[in-house]
């Protein structure tokens, strides 16, 4: 089959939907969902959320020039849409969803309780694009829940059940397909174990075995049945 044109738009999903937690010049709380954010730069940490500049939020990030990223799971899901889609001009959405403020420890603003992983964020640059601006802001701190650290204490987010957002639907992430580099990693030989077989029954064993038989029970047949239903079972062999 082929495949239609369509005109220039955005089809770059399934993206992260994440919580944007943020405080107002007056010390007013709230909280913003986002799917255009991403990760900008490793060294130094840096990442991105695009916003239109009529949200409620928006003057808050620019005036305070810090904000929260917080991470959302399939049991945030229905918070994440709600905070997605009423303004903080009306309600108050950490009181709405029932979300534990916490407070950040390098920026002012608060963080949600139950988040996974809460990463915190001053504004470097604000770059007016067109619909939306661009918050480009270094990461400063990041705070990972413990509940989440596996045997070996690493962060095992997966086990948070992360959620995504593509063409206006929440997905949770599946199962795993593969790791980091597993496409050009050498396999690894299995080695080849070879098992001992069981040795077969010695007939001259059995042989001595009858006649010492025959010595000690002589013609009894109840006695000769036990001893023969013995030797199949011990030997696993028929014999008649």
């Amino acid at each position: 089959m082929g495949k239609q044109t369509w005109k220039a738009g955005n089809m770059l999903y399934p993206l992260p939907a994440v919580m944007v937690s943020v405080r107002g010049k007056n010390g007013e709380d709230n909280i913003i969902t986002v799917a255009w954010a991403g990760t900008v730069c490793t060294n130094p940490p840096m990442v991105s959320i695009s916003v239109r500049p009529e949200r409620y939020s928006y003057q808050m990030i620019k005036e305070s020039g810090a904000f929260v990223i917080n991470l959302t799971t399939e049991d945030l899901c229905y918070a994440t849409d709600y905070c997605g889609v009423r303004s903080g001009r009306d309600v108050d959405k950490f009181k709405e969803m029932k979300l534990t403020k916490v407070e950040a420890e390098e920026i002012s603003a608060p963080m949600i309780g139950e988040s996974p992983v809460n990463i915190e964020c001053k504004v470097e640059q604000v770059l007016e694009l067109g619909s939306h601006h661009m918050f480009l802001a270094k990461v400063v701190a990041v705070h990972a829940d413990e509940a989440y650290m596996d045997e070996r204490g690493r962060f095992d987010l997966n086990r948070a059940k992360p959620i995504v957002y593509s063409h206006g639907e929440y997905f949770g992430i599946g199962k795993k397909q593969g790791t980091f580099g597993w496409s050009v990693k050498k396999k690894t030989k299995t080695p080849n174990i070879k098992t001992k077989k069981k040795p077969a029954a010695n007939l001259y064993f059995l042989k001595n075995q009858h006649a010492k038989f025959y010595s000690t029970f002589g013609k009894n047949i109840q006695n000769r049945q036990k001893y023969w239903v013995n030797i199949r079972k011990r030997y696993k062999i028929m014999i008649y």
